[in-house]
């Protein structure tokens, strides 16, 4: 596993949560990203834009888990899953952060990464809260693989730089034919 940054003595009271990441590409090679607006953003509210990401549930497979996340997420199902990343990389959150983001609980993620490919049609993708839940996005949109680090707030955008570039090269294949 792959840690971005090395952890202060107090981060390492708490631990990482397992999760998963979704690098989910469009038939024109671009990368679905949505906008949170989290109560501990602060000044950081124009780089909450992120890929579809959460927690993995007890015994269950990571692959399985991305599944889920996205639909709970966005909606989607009509996907087809190109890759899985061959590492768990993780984030540690900035001391401001600790006992504030992920509900507290977490010094930040440890997370294994899928690229998949979206087949439905845009109709499909659904970002409002479902019954019991609060919506993970107020908005969302494609993007171009090489933006899609500088959209995230600073502390995680090693790990999107890593992500994107073991992805890239599927972000140049021509998906048209197969939609």
């Amino acid at each position: 596993m792959k840690t971005l940054s090395k952890p202060t003595e107090f981060q390492t009271a708490l631990p990482l949560r397992s999760s998963v990441g979704i690098l989910l590409l469009n038939r024109h090679g671009k990368v679905w990203v949505g906008r949170r607006r989290p109560k501990w953003a602060g000044d950081h509210t124009a780089q909450i834009w992120q890929m579809p990401q959460g927690g993995i549930e007890k015994y269950e497979p990571p692959r399985i888990a991305a599944l889920r996340e996205l639909r709970e997420e966005t909606g989607i199902t009509s996907v087809d899953v190109l890759a899985e990343h061959p590492e768990w990389l993780s984030y540690e959150l900035p001391e401001s952060l600790l006992g504030i983001a992920l509900k507290g609980r977490y010094r930040g993620q440890r997370q294994k990464w899928f690229a998949m490919h979206f087949l439905g049609d845009e109709s499909e993708i659904d970002i409002a809260a479902k019954e019991g839940t609060k919506a993970e996005f107020e908005t969302w949109r494609w993007a171009p693989i090489a933006s899609v680090p500088k959209l995230i707030v600073p502390f995680k955008r090693e790990l999107y730089e890593q992500v994107t570039s073991a992805f890239s090269h599927l972000a140049e294949k021509d998906f048209s034919e197969t939609v």
